[in-house]
């Protein structure tokens, strides 16, 4: 029948829509499950279109939902009745169903992709107060707390000797570092950042400390 066709295809819109919305967020987990943290930040051109896919995937679904519920006509009604063969699975509410709670949790995953991260554990180490700089870098291509705790928890910035904290920020745009400047530097933590898929942006060399 056409219009479980045409259901169908507005279903499978929602799911793909869903899938790009979040696929800026996803992609730092799966660099991270892969071991290619190269990759990061590939997708992170879709993070200013992502209000839109918000928008498009809630009226795809919205329209989907119409379509299962809405009362039929006798011509569709005619229609049922002279096909013989039952309806498949994923023609029926409980496909639409699925695709709803998964379009949901992939539309949300920017706001829990942080907890796939595990805190790394790091030994005590005492160290000159007059040796500890803090240093802000401001950080292009990050997109979503996902990609913060890529940068903040397993990154090489924290495989640097001397690191005691990294604090990204997507919303700022920047990562600051508090560092021991006997053992590490600037250019060494810029590269380690680099190495994460998101790139420094900043030129100056200014520290606060």
């Amino acid at each position: 029948m056409e219009t479980g066709k045409t259901s169908n295809k507005v279903v499978y819109a929602g799911i793909l829509t869903a899938i790009t919305a979040s696929i800026c967020c996803i992609t730092p987990v799966l660099a991270l499950i892969a071991g290619t943290s190269g990759v990061a930040s590939t997708f992170s051109w879709v993070e200013p279109f992502w209000p839109y896919l918000i928008g498009i995937n809630i009226i795809v679904l919205v329209f989907a939902w119409y379509q299962k519920l809405r009362p039929k006509t006798q011509d569709e009604i005619d229609c049922v009745c002279e096909d013989d063969a039952k309806p498949s699975f994923w023609q029926s509410q409980s496909f639409l169903l699925i695709v709803t709670v998964f379009a949901g949790l992939m539309l949300a995953f920017p706001y829990y992709s942080n907890m796939f991260y595990a805190q790394p554990s790091k030994d005590v180490v005492y160290v000159s107060q007059s040796n500890i700089v803090k240093h802000t870098f401001t950080v292009e291509g990050m997109t979503c707390t996902g990609c913060e705790a890529h940068v903040e928890v397993e990154s090489e910035v924290n495989k640097l000797d001397g690191i005691l904290s990294v604090k990204a920020s997507y919303e700022g745009a920047n990562t600051v570092v508090e560092y021991d400047t006997t053992k590490t530097d600037l250019a060494a933590i810029r590269k380690a950042i680099n190495g994460t898929g998101y790139k420094v942006i900043d030129s100056e060399n200014k520290e606060n400390e």
